[in-house]
């Protein structure tokens, strides 16, 4: 719009407003030519572009004394880290609305009534050595109590004497919850022998990520700043395993703000082998599991940090589809990423858990109920399985032997840039002001980071955990504004590191700038930046589902797609597949990628680790995490590698 045209647009509210002035007089008190005037400002001002903004600036000037002021407006509410936002990302890509007609077509409306899971009966003498016992699958001891052949007292007792016995070494433990422990597991005995049995996690004990509020008991995210934090309330993963009777033993170590697997009091170790880390960031949760030290885990992933502990500490685990698992009363790290999942010793243990986790709630926007129906009987030769070239073999043959009929898949879509750098300075905005003050740092004189220096689908500052979303594999130095932020999150430190202290202390105990840096990176893309990516994984997201359309599931190869599932939503299970010693410097938990929740990644050691057993990946299309666990569970079934455990 030219500058003519404005005026003449402003004659034209000029002769409006003064038919109207003779009525605002009566009604305000306001005189007929002030409210004029201030019409013609308001109108320059908000409507009409440079020439009457210059022109409504230039009367302004001269303002009439005693016009009417703008009422002041109110503070904003505080945020802290919970917060939901006001949109929420959905994975399937016809929304909401299409997914569940879908599914309801496909599955019918019966089947998204939660599921009974029951165990298989107990056969057979009972073991009485305390450390067999401690390594059974969850749903063997579910079905010992249920028998009534032990208490829920006697296992937690076996647990929590491991415990206290093995975290000196494997570091896995932030907070040993005896007395509440012992307490619960007696109430579930006197519950069970009053014939109140709620179901197969009834007496059976677990951990926590320690990324998840529980009332009464301290919340440290890993951070020796909130060592002796306690957010007094229970998440609503704690209060569903609550309502089907399990016992809470021991919040479990996360990596520093979920990253890795190193926190404020060292790095958390492999049971098989602890010259190794147990990688991260849901360190404890694995450590814990793989060592005997509870029945099961309860982990968190934003990228990677599900899949890469199970993984390193050879267990079985399920990262299920974004949304599938409340997030209430956790750590966020991204709204858009984060998911809740079980890590267990067996694929049937981590069925067992996830139907009693998960569903809607309303204190988490992003969830959403849809069926899981696990199949112990599943036939194979039914199922389209894709797999990669690089897809290990050993894997692929064993499905092949049980009946499938794998199909090749070609590469999978990629987007350089994705990351949740946004995403994770905002979550931890509060923090950073916060630490900001205490180190006398004056966020607005960071500089904002250079061009290049990222990694497809990561970003250094806040990016994904395995490189994002080409698929784990990195990719080209990402120039997007996610990318510039997270490549220049170091300078930007290094620059302020004299004002604040430019301290650095370890990955998990961080000083000075070096416990900002992660953070300030993602403030500052542009949010027209930010929605334009989030236009562009909607993109991805359809690339996805095209490709497989026709699939029901597909082995990954290397990278496991962690990167990419990170932006689309995808579930996949963790499951053994063979024993031997780990490559030489493979995980081993030097703390991560800055930024991300990803797996530790040390120095390359020319050392020869302990055998154990060794994981492949089996990614589900969207919502078929009961056919992938499913799947899984047969292939466990026709081998022995899950049974084995560490010698502590």
């Amino acid at each position: 719009m030219n500058v003519r045209h404005e005026l003449e647009l402003l004659d034209q509210v000029q002769t409006e407003a003064e038919l109207m002035g003779e009525e605002a007089e009566e009604l305000t008190g306001l005189a007929r030519r002030e409210f004029v005037f201030l019409s013609l400002v308001s109108a320059a001002a908000s409507t009409f572009g440079f020439g009457a903004r210059a022109l409504a600036q230039g009367g302004a000037a001269g303002a009439v004394t005693g016009a009417p002021q703008a009422a002041p407006q109110a503070p904003l509410p505080p945020l802290g880290n919970g917060e939901p936002m006001s949109w929420t990302f959905q994975p399937w890509p016809g929304g909401t609305g299409d997914l569940m007609e879908t599914l309801i077509r496909e599955r019918g409306a019966a089947a998204f009534k939660r599921s009974k899971f029951v165990v298989q009966p107990w056969t057979g003498p009972v073991p009485s050595d305390p450390e067999t016992i401690a390594f059974l699958p969850a749903h063997r001891l579910a079905a010992l109590i249920a028998a009534k052949k032990i208490t829920s007292t006697q296992l937690t007792k076996i647990y929590l004497d491991r415990m206290k016995r093995l975290d000196p070494t494997l570091l896995c433990a932030v907070t040993i919850m005896e007395t509440q422990a012992v307490a619960e597991a007696a109430r579930a005995d006197a519950e069970i022998k009053a014939g109140k049995y709620r179901g197969p996690l009834h007496g059976i004990p677990y951990g926590i990520k320690d990324l998840f509020a529980t009332k009464g008991v301290r919340t440290t995210w890993g951070s020796k700043d909130f060592e002796n934090r306690i957010i007094d309330e229970d998440a609503e993963v704690v209060v569903r395993l609550r309502d089907a009777g399990a016992v809470l033993i021991a919040k479990l170590s996360t990596g520093l703000f979920a990253q890795g697997d190193q926190w404020y009091r060292g790095r958390t170790n492999n049971p098989w082998d602890v010259r190794r880390g147990s990688s991260g960031s849901s360190a404890g949760p694995s450590s814990a599991t793989a060592a005997g030290c509870v029945a099961f885990g309860i982990g968190t992933e934003t990228s990677g940090s599900i899949v890469s502990p199970a993984r390193e500490c050879g267990l079985s685990a399920l990262r299920p589809t974004f949304g599938r698992v409340s997030r209430a009363g956790g750590m966020v790290l991204a709204w858009s990423q984060d998911r809740v999942g079980p890590i267990c010793r067996t694929i049937e243990d981590c069925a067992m858990v996830f139907n009693a986790i998960h569903g809607v709630d309303t204190k988490d926007p992003g969830t959403v109920t849809t069926p899981f129906q696990f199949d112990r009987n599943i036939k194979l030769a039914s199922l389209r399985i894709g797999v990669d070239a690089t897809a290990p073999k050993e894997f692929v043959d064993g499905l092949k032997a049980l009946g499938a009929t794998p199909t090749p898949l070609g590469p999978r879509p990629q987007l350089a840039g994705g990351g949740f750098g946004g995403e994770s300075s905002a979550a931890f905005d509060s923090y950073v002001q916060m630490k900001a003050k205490e180190l006398g740092v004056d966020l607005a004189t960071l500089p904002e980071p250079q061009r290049g220096g990222g990694r497809a689908g990561g970003g250094a500052g806040a990016g994904g955990g395995a490189g994002g979303g080409a698929g784990g594999r990195g990719g080209p130095p990402d120039t997007s504004a996610a990318g510039r932020a997270g490549a220049g999150a170091a300078a930007a430190g290094a620059a302020a590191g004299a004002a604040g202290g430019g301290g650095r202390g370890d990955a998990g105990n961080p000083t000075g700038m070096a416990s900002l840096t992660r953070w300030t990176g993602g403030r500052f893309p542009r949010a027209f930046d930010f929605i334009n990516q989030q236009r562009r994984r909607y993109i991805l997201i359809s690339e996805m589902g095209t490709l497989l359309k026709n699939l029901d599931m597909y082995v990954p190869g290397t990278g496991y797609d962690v990167g990419l599932h990170a932006q689309t939503g995808h579930p996949c299970a963790v499951v053994q597949y063979k024993f031997e010693p780990q490559a030489s410097g493979r995980g081993g938990g030097a703390g991560g990628r800055a930024g991300g929740d990803t797996a530790g990644r040390g120095a390359v050691e020319q050392v020869v680790y302990n055998p154990q057993p060794i994981c492949a990946v089996l990614a589900g299309n969207l919502y078929n995490d009961d056919k992938i666990l499913s799947v899984a569970h047969q292939f466990q079934a026709h081998s022995e590698w899950h049974l084995k455990h560490p010698k502590l």
